[in-house]
């Protein structure tokens, strides 16, 4: 519910429209004169009603029911981000109020869901509304960790729309939430921006670069222990890619059995899709179906995007066994249903680049 913690013509005018009542019928159940009420909404946040008054508001405000709150907070957020004019009186913006911090944290964690779900247009109203209603400039610390939160959280969503260069990509909105970090001193935060520049390092085709990235990372005592053997199990994914196959293995497996340690069994399961793909890139299509077996067999989430990405793996070892192909473009063909129903760009590019590799001239090769 929401609270205020010092009254002006701002808020009570909001009040007043969130009660539906008119000037003269809010002051008589305030008890006050139409001239007091009238005064506030002349001149909105340049005028404060007394300290008695702004008791009789908190009372007004906390006997009112869920959908005049629900207004009261909907027509404050329109007339502080807007801007609203009364008379010659315009006012603007000066910063989040404390139930607007609590809604912006709460709209973060829908937004985590939203992402895991593959929801990009909930996600990206949700980030919209609070990205465009304040500027940084205007936040207190807590303002901007929020802001930067959020900035963050819209990197993942162009990451995982294949957006990964450019002037609204994911790098750009990395970049940006790192240096709020920065200036805010949280050197946690910063290093898992660091992590996720890295990805979007690796998925822009600089596998050399991402894998030492990563491999700092690795042991980078700012991070926790599960993003450290996400940057081990990731410089195994870049050196896959890059061919060095066997090599990879190695490095995967120790991160496969730090998140066993760390009983992470959905990270588990991705290390072991990371694994089959390193296996079949070497040729051992026996130890690959293992791999990806276990992984489709042991994860927990009912994310689109893992769902999408184990089949791709799952397509890809199949179509490089003569004796499988067909079951693996039946598979590969569902992957790209499902990532073309969620938007899943990068991965529908991924698909297409395997089959492309599938129908050269002399059938799937090794990468």
């Amino acid at each position: 519910m929401a609270t205020v913690h010092h009254w002006t013509g701002l808020e009570a005018k909001a009040l007043r429209g969130a009660l539906r009542l008119s000037v003269r019928a809010f002051a008589q159940q305030l008890g006050l004169a139409v001239a007091t009420v009238s005064k506030w909404e002349s001149k909105l946040a340049d005028t404060a009603p007394r300290p008695d008054t702004q008791a009789i508001l908190d009372t007004a405000l906390s006997r009112a029911d869920a959908a005049v709150h629900l207004r009261f907070e909907t027509i404050l957020s329109e007339m502080t981000s807007t801007g609203a004019s009364a008379g010659r009186h315009r006012v603007t913006a000066c910063g989040p109020r404390a139930w607007e911090y609590e809604s912006w944290a709460d709209d973060l964690d829908r937004i985590v869901v939203a992402l895991s779900r593959q929801n990009f247009t909930f996600a990206d109203s949700l980030l919209n509304r609070w990205l465009t209603r304040f500027k940084a400039s205007e936040l207190d610390e807590k303002g901007l960790y929020l802001f930067a939160r959020s900035t963050a959280l819209l990197g993942d969503l162009k990451r995982d729309q294949g957006a990964v260069l450019g002037p609204l990509s994911a790098r750009r909105s990395y970049a940006d939430a790192r240096a709020i970090f920065t200036q805010l001193d949280i050197p946690r935060r910063v290093a898992q921006l660091d992590l996720s520049l890295a990805v979007v390092t690796e998925m822009s085709g600089k596998l050399e670069l991402a894998a030492r990235h990563y491999e700092t990372l690795a042991v980078d005592d700012r991070l926790s222990r599960r993003d450290r053997a996400r940057a081990r199990l990731w410089v195994g994914t870049s050196l896959s890619k890059d061919g060095q196959h066997d090599y990879a293995t190695r490095v995967m497996q120790a991160a496969t059995r730090d998140f066993e340690d760390l009983t992470e069994p959905d990270d588990w399961s991705v290390a072991h899709q990371k694994l089959a793909l390193a296996r079949r890139g070497a040729g051992d299509l026996t130890q690959a179906l293992h791999f990806i077996d276990i992984a489709r067999s042991s994860g927990t989430t009912e994310s689109p995007m893992q769902r999408v990405r184990l089949d791709t793996a799952h397509g890809h070892i199949l179509l490089s066994d003569p004796a499988t192909r067909d079951d693996g473009h039946l598979v590969l063909d569902q992957a790209a249903r499902q990532a073309a129903q969620y938007g899943l760009v990068h991965q529908l590019r991924s698909i297409e680049g395997i089959r492309a590799m599938s129908e050269g001239p002399t059938g799937p090769r090794q990468r």
